[in-house]
C-alpha cells in the first residue's frame, strides 16, 4: 500500500489556510512540493514558511479563480517551476450568507463562479498536464451542504452540489487517462469561513456539537490524512466519490 508522495508535485487552491493548508501540510509531510495558489501573497508566505518547517518544498502561484487566464496559468506556472504536476486540490471556496429571496445577481455568480466554475477551469487546464505525466489525482472540496440544505446557503449548496456532480462526470471521462477524480465533505470545520457563520447564525456552535457524535468542530488538520490517501498510489481503485470528513455529523439522524 503506497502512501510515499517523493516526487510528486500538488496544486491546492486556497491553500494559503484553513483546510486547504491541512491538506497541504499533509501531502508536504508525505514527501510532495506543493504549489499554493491564492490571491493573498502575506497570507502564502506564512503558509509556505509552515510548509517548509514540515520539509516541504513549497512555491506561491498566484490565483484568480474568477477568471479563466488565471486558472490556466496556475497552471502553467506550477509545471515551470516544479516539472510536473501531479495532484490538484480545488479548495478556493467562498459563500454569501442571506435568505434567498435577499440575494443578488452578483452574489449568486460569485459564489458559483468562485466555488464551482473556478474548479473545473482548474481541472480541465491540469488535464493535458496530469496525461503527460501519467495519470494524475484531482481531489475537489465539496460539502456537507451537498447532502443538507440551509435557509441561508443556497448558492453555496448549489455550488457544491454541483462540485460532487462535477466529480463524478470527470472520474469517468478521465478514468482512461488515469486519472482519479473524488471529493471530500468537510463537516463544521473550524476555519475563518465557519467563524463567520458562528457570529452571524445563532446558536450554531451549540447544534453542532450536539449533532456532531465526535464531540467537537473539526480542525484543518483533520484533512491531512484523506488528502495522502487520495492523492498517493493507495487510492488509484477509487474514482468519482464523496467522502464526508465530518466527525460523523452526516450519519445522525
Amino acid at each position: 500500500m503506497n502512501f510515499d508522495l517523493n516526487g510528486k508535485v500538488a496544486l491546492v487552491t486556497g491553500g494559503n489556510g484553513g483546510i486547504g493548508l491541512g491538506m497541504a501540510r499533509g501531502l508536504a509531510q508525505a514527501g510532495a512540493a506543493i504549489a499554493i495558489a491564492a490571491r493573498n501573497r502575506a497570507k502564502a508566505d506564512a503558509a509556505l514558511d509552515d510548509l517548509r518547517a514540515h520539509g516541504g518544498k513549497a512555491a506561491f502561484i498566484h490565483l484568480d479563480v474568477l477568471d479563466e487566464a488565471s486558472c490556466r496559468s496556475a497552471i502553467t506556472k506550477t509545471v515551470a517551476e516544479f516539472g510536473r504536476l501531479d495532484v490538484l486540490i480545488n479548495n478556493s471556496g467562498t459563500t454569501v450568507r442571506k435568505p434567498p429571496e435577499a440575494l443578488t445577481a452578483a452574489e449568486w455568480r460569485l459564489v458559483i463562479e468562485t466555488n464551482l466554475t473556478g474548479a473545473f477551469f482548474c481541472s480541465q487546464a491540469a488535464h493535458p498536464e496530469m496525461v503527460r505525466a501519467g495519470g494524475g489525482k484531482i481531489i475537489n472540496i465539496g460539502s456537507m451542504m451537498s447532502l443538507f440544505g440551509a435557509p441561508y446557503a443556497a448558492p453555496y449548496a448549489a455550488s457544491k452540489g454541483g462540485i460532487v456532480q462535477m466529480t463524478r462526470a470527470l472520474a469517468t471521462a478521465w478514468a482512461k487517462d488515469n486519472i482519479q477524480v473524488n471529493a471530500v465533505l468537510p463537516g463544521w470545520i473550524d476555519t475563518d469561513l465557519t467563524r463567520g457563520a458562528r457570529a452571524q447564525v445563532p446558536g450554531l456552535h451549540e447544534r453542532v456539537l450536539a449533532r456532531t457524535p465526535a464531540g467537537r468542530w473539526g480542525n484543518p488538520d483533520d484533512f491531512a490524512g484523506i488528502a495522502v490517501f487520495l492523492a498517493a498510489a493507495a487510492s488509484d481503485f477509487v474514482t468519482g466519490a464523496a467522502i464526508p470528513v465530518d466527525g460523523g455529523y452526516s450519519i445522525l439522524v
